[in-house]
């Protein structure tokens, strides 16, 4: 094809028909177009955009660029979660099984964390013989006999997406909604699902650090998902602080276990429980929100909420006695307090900064090659609007490392302490259609 004319087009702002896009994109993947003009081609993007339908588009070349996950066998409304990623967002490991008990199938497809944001796989691995490489036979199996199941995702979905991801990272051609929509919305859309409840988190701790440009995003993929007939949804969450009191991969576990028994932190628990409304509804077993809300708060009460995702770790050979005996999970050997240095209240925490300090003392990887340490972490002792003393525990760092000097300054400078109290943070910004 003649890429040198593709590029111009689009430099000059005009659309590109779905036969030119996905012609980039196969002889791309193919090895037939160099790196060069591709970053051509999306820095091209970066500055003039593209419409609705030139972006869903991208998406389908994405997907037709490697497996799909066939999911035609399985009973029912398939309901999928997706978040953009945050710090302590434990909130797969919540409305799976929430979701399940109401008889709507989840069959989530997750990945492992990069960086400050944690992946649900390695979080569920903190659980002694939970297997997350199911075959697709016991994959479809599970979620027709339960309702659930958590895998692993192929390593050949959307390569297309992963080739032209790994060159935006270097060529600062990242932040484009198109592209940033298309790459999540291409995995959600080749892992077979009817519908798709999005989680776009704003803030410190997002990769979209402003409302204007998160909404911006939600409304681009769930147009994404409806012009592929995909039923789809998304909230705009807040992440200006660490989702719930735990970070890290045990952790955030054991916190997930807290919300389903009913003793999860506030904003979690609202997160979580709006999340799983939303994917009921969509699932076809409520007619409106507020119903299926009411409904899942009483799974909680009841018990049957914690005693579903016992059923999860069973069927996915875990060990169950985990969820009533939290020292079963991995355990750190260093617990280091970070103390306050002046009274007041805690006016704001960047969430990112956080995530840093805990991928430093061993939660997270800098590189896909790291090998985690699934009982580091972070306990968020204090949250946004406490009230503190000069010497009262902001959080507590959790590691094996000897030397946890730079996380333990990263942690204290994450902290920014005010005279007076903050208004309070709004959880969920926005719900679009």
């Amino acid at each position: 094809m003649d890429m040198k004319y593709i590029i111009q087009k689009k430099k000059s702002g005009r659309s590109l028909t779905s036969e030119e896009i996905d012609e980039m994109v196969q002889e791309y993947v193919k090895g037939q177009i160099p790196d060069y003009q591709m970053a051509a081609f999306l820095m091209a993007v970066c500055f003039k955009g593209m419409t609705e339908e030139e972006t869903a588009n991208l998406t389908l070349s994405f997907v037709n660029s490697g497996d799909k996950l066939d999911l035609s066998d399985i009973k029912g409304i398939k309901v999928d979660k997706h978040s953009s990623g945050g710090v302590g967002d434990k909130i797969s490991l919540i409305v799976v099984p929430l979701v399940a008990a109401l008889g709507v199938p989840v069959a989530k497809m997750s990945g492992r964390g990069l960086g400050h944001t944690g992946g649900t796989i390695d979080k569920l691995e903190a659980i002694e013989g939970f297997n997350t490489r199911l075959s697709k036979k016991d994959f479809i199996s599970n979620v027709n006999t339960y309702k659930m199941a958590i895998a692993g995702q192929s390593s050949n979905l959307t390569p297309a997406d992963k080739k032209i991801y790994a060159l935006r990272d270097v060529t600062s051609t990242v932040e484009s909604i198109p592209l940033i929509a298309s790459s999540i919305m291409s995995k959600k859309i080749a892992l077979g699902a009817d519908a798709i409840v999005l989680d776009v988190k704003v803030g410190s701790g997002a990769f979209m650090k402003s409302l204007g440009e998160a909404k911006d995003l939600a409304r681009t993929m769930v147009s994404i998902g409806k012009s592929l007939n995909k039923k789809t949804i998304a909230l705009v969450t807040d992440m200006n602080q660490p989702l719930g009191h735990e970070v890290g991969n045990a952790n955030e576990v054991k916190e997930a276990i807290e919300v389903l028994k009913g003793k999860g932190a506030e904003d979690e628990t609202l997160v979580a429980l709006t999340i799983a409304s939303y994917m009921a509804v969509l699932g076809g077993v409520f007619q409106d929100v507020n119903t299926a809300y009411k409904a899942l708060e009483e799974l909680i009460k009841s018990g049957r909420a914690i005693e579903k995702f016992r059923e999860l770790v069973k069927i996915q050979r875990g060990n169950p006695q985990v969820i009533d005996n939290p020292k079963l999970f991995p355990q750190a050997q260093n617990h280091i307090d970070i103390k306050a240095h002046k009274n007041g209240y805690v006016y704001k925490i960047q969430a990112e900064s956080i995530g840093r300090s805990a991928m430093l003392l061993g939660a997270g990887r800098k590189t896909k090659e790291d090998i985690i340490d699934l009982s580091a972490g972070i306990t968020m002792v204090k949250k946004v609007g406490d009230k503190v003393s000069i010497g009262d525990t902001l959080c507590i760092l959790h590691s094996n490392m000897d030397n946890c000097m730079e996380a333990e300054e990263i942690a204290l400078n994450a902290f920014s302490i005010g005279t007076t109290k903050p208004p309070e943070i709004q959880y969920i910004y926005d719900v679009i259609e």
